[in-house]
């Protein structure tokens, strides 16, 4: 190979290499604007409220069991009987559940960063069957009950906007504060009326809970029968959790959701079962399900994506420029691809500065342009052509174009990237198909004709 290609191959791999120090520190600086936007959305839930998740209600009733143990005097050789006590507690699902809920959401503000709030007026009714005997199958005279108590789980409770009264049968309760069952964690209770344990009970209630949250909102179908529903001024809704919504309608300002569980899906009563009875309550906190008001337009998630491509687009951009070095018999120095390198990486650092004030889409419209543009003219006087220098700034145009394609495009980015590589690699092969590479650099430079006029 000429020894004039191989220097400038070799001038053009080094530069390419060295514009990835710049690279790399601006994908730094978008890790640590992340971390830093991470850390404000963090302070205005932790002043506020964090995701909530609504576990409950469960109907607690508290018992002593008296155990009678005989035992043999070892001196009399006569057997007596000890009498002590076993305290627990049996816990109850409802038979039916319901979640009526009414979401608005809001935007905080923190300098130049944003928290999404939301409010959720939950309307929750369903009814608890009580078995005779509570499901005792033993001695049921051995048995004495305390009072029993209504739980319902809350995650936060300073997310709690309203004054909460049960509505149980034909009477009106107050909750007090505190789950009173830790594997709950945090949350609210009613003591409820002495209960007729000789013959079944039937209960049914209802209660209004205002709840204010961050990011989720997640209700664990505690019913043996669980319908929800909500509804949410946010057009971007994320369904999380274990179970996907039956019914779902998504507008350009809103959504609507239904899910609908039963014991057979959810398996709860055997997660209950062992969470009592092995203190594990993991698998039972879990089977929840719910929605992310979470902005998706996230532009440093943006930004890092853009950066990954940067070392392919810079090749692609000196590939080019190469190519009218090659076709023209153009010299053009190292200096200026370096240059135009940095003009390159320059655009990822404008984006990331203005997206943080404009939104994504129109910080990637002003830094692509003003790069264009930037470069375009640079060029113009680089090729001593103002048709070539167009010539270039629109090919240069059209990758960014095809570069917020493949930003926008997440589940076809690779395909649509794999066929813009091979097309550009077709075009270059078809340009250069009868081009002498033994004998670059053998001729000196001949200056081109201006097509349009000598550029000063």
């Amino acid at each position: 190979m000429n020894r004039n290609l191989t220097l400038k191959l070799g001038a053009i791999a080094l530069l390419i290499l060295l514009l990835l120090i710049p690279l790399l520190m601006i994908n730094g600086l978008i890790n640590d604007r992340q971390q830093l936007r991470d850390g404000v959305l963090e302070d205005i839930a932790r002043s506020s409220s964090y995701s909530q998740q609504l576990s409950g209600p469960l109907m607690v009733v508290p018992y002593r069991k008296v155990l009678r143990t005989w035992k043999l005097n070892e001196k009399t050789n006569q057997r007596y009987q000890e009498v002590g006590e076993e305290r627990g507690r049996l816990y109850f699902l409802p038979e039916r559940f319901e979640l009526d809920g009414q979401v608005q959401t809001e935007l905080r503000k923190r300098g130049i960063y944003e928290a999404r709030l939301f409010h959720a007026d939950n309307r929750i009714s369903g009814h608890f069957s009580v078995p005779a005997q509570l499901g005792i199958k033993e001695d049921f005279a051995d048995y004495q009950f305390d009072q029993p108590f209504l739980a319902v789980g809350i995650s936060d409770i300073r997310g709690i906007e309203n004054a909460l009264k049960l509505e149980l049968n034909d009477q009106r309760l107050d909750f007090l504060p505190g789950s009173q069952v830790g594997w709950l964690g945090e949350g609210v209770h009613v003591t409820l009326p002495a209960l007729n344990a000789a013959q079944v009970t039937e209960l049914t209630f209802g209660f209004d809970l205002r709840l204010q949250g961050t990011g989720q909102l997640q209700v664990l179908p505690v019913g043996k029968t669980s319908k929800v529903s909500l509804a949410a001024n946010w057009p971007h809704p994320s369904f999380i959790g274990n179970y996907l919504p039956v019914q779902r309608e998504i507008t350009d300002q809103s959504f609507t959701a239904e899910w609908q569980t039963t014991f057979f899906s959810t398996n709860l009563q055997e997660a209950l079962v062992r969470c009592v009875s092995t203190n594990t309550c993991d698998a039972f906190n879990a089977r929840s399900f719910g929605v992310s008001f979470i902005d998706p337009v996230d532009q440093y998630l943006k930004s890092d994506r853009a950066i990954k491509y940067a070392l392919l687009f810079i090749v692609l951009t000196f590939a080019g420029f190469f190519l009218f070095e090659v076709l023209k018999s153009l010299a053009v120095h190292p200096v200026q691809y370096a240059l135009v390198g940095v003009a390159l990486a320059f655009f990822y650092l404008l984006l990331l500065s203005l997206s943080e004030h404009l939104g994504f889409a129109l910080a990637y419209l002003m830094s692509a342009s003003g790069c264009v543009l930037l470069i375009g003219f640079y060029v113009c006087h680089v090729l001593r052509s103002v048709r070539h220098g167009l010539c270039f700034s629109a090919g240069l145009a059209a990758l960014y174009g095809l570069l917020y394609g493949l930003l926008s495009a997440e589940d076809y980015a690779l395909l649509m990237g794999s066929l813009l590589l091979f097309g550009l690699l077709g075009v270059f092969m078809v340009l250069t198909r009868k081009l002498d590479w033994y004998g670059i650099g053998q001729k000196p430079a001949k200056p081109l004709e201006f097509d349009i006029g000598v550029v000063e």
